[in-house]
């Protein structure tokens, strides 16, 4: 799918996007928690995150709560998200940072942290792979990419188990038919990858101490450090 489509769903989205982020994600608590608790400072020190495909901010305010010496880019292509993201961080400009940009272009700065959070998935294979290198160029040596995201299941089988599941556990949350219609209108730009190729990806692009550190059927938190 079309970076320009890609956009469009989500602008569509914005305004249901963060009230629905418990009932479109079953594993919610555990995945966006095991997330934050991954990252590798301490909770007084001071240390800068990009944050790709950031959408509203979710990640980096749960990543900001438990850090609040760290500064943040966050990265969307889409402007409506990052204006969301604007408003949840308003009155703290001087530790948030906003780029309207699509990250598949080369990514630029230097960052002590990077994390995504259900975005990386619409990207082709051969993508992901190019953008995970592009990732460890611009972390600092002993930096963390922690990418919380849906994959793929290994075979066929696995993965119809993996849909199937989605949606029963979804339905049975009472989330309405329209907002359900529209995340699986969403749903068309997804390009997932199975979670063994994407952790060759990292270890290809120069990425040590590799792992997957939570699963719950196609959500998979898993990160590598430089």
């Amino acid at each position: 799918m079309k970076t320009d489509s890609v956009k469009e769903l989500f602008d569509r989205s914005v305004e249901r996007y963060d009230r629905n982020r418990r009932l479109l994600i079953p594993c919610f608590e555990a995945f966006y928690r095991t997330a934050a608790e991954l990252v590798p400072f301490k909770s007084d020190h001071a240390f800068s995150v990009l944050d790709l495909g950031s959408g509203t901010g979710l990640l980096s305010m749960m990543i900001a709560d438990r850090f609040p010496h760290a500064c943040f880019t966050l990265m969307d292509i889409s402007g409506d998200m990052l204006m969301k993201a604007r408003e949840r961080f308003s009155g703290q400009s001087g530790r948030f940072s906003f780029i309207v940009q699509d990250y598949d272009a080369d990514l630029r700065g230097s960052f002590d942290l990077v994390v995504s959070a259900l975005s990386i998935h619409h990207l082709e294979d051969e993508r992901k792979a190019e953008l995970f290198r592009s990732v460890c160029g611009v972390l600092k040596t002993g930096g963390m990419f922690i990418n919380a995201d849906q994959v793929r299941g290994q075979t066929g089988e696995i993965d119809r188990i993996y849909r199937e599941t989605w949606i029963r556990q979804v339905l049975e949350s009472g989330i309405t038919h329209e907002d359900f219609a529209a995340a699986r209108e969403r749903m068309k730009a997804d390009r997932m990858g199975t979670l063994e190729d994407q952790l060759g990806f990292l270890r290809t692009a120069g990425f040590r101490d590799v792992n997957c550190w939570y699963q719950h059927y196609s959500f998979a938190v898993f990160s590598g450090r430089k």
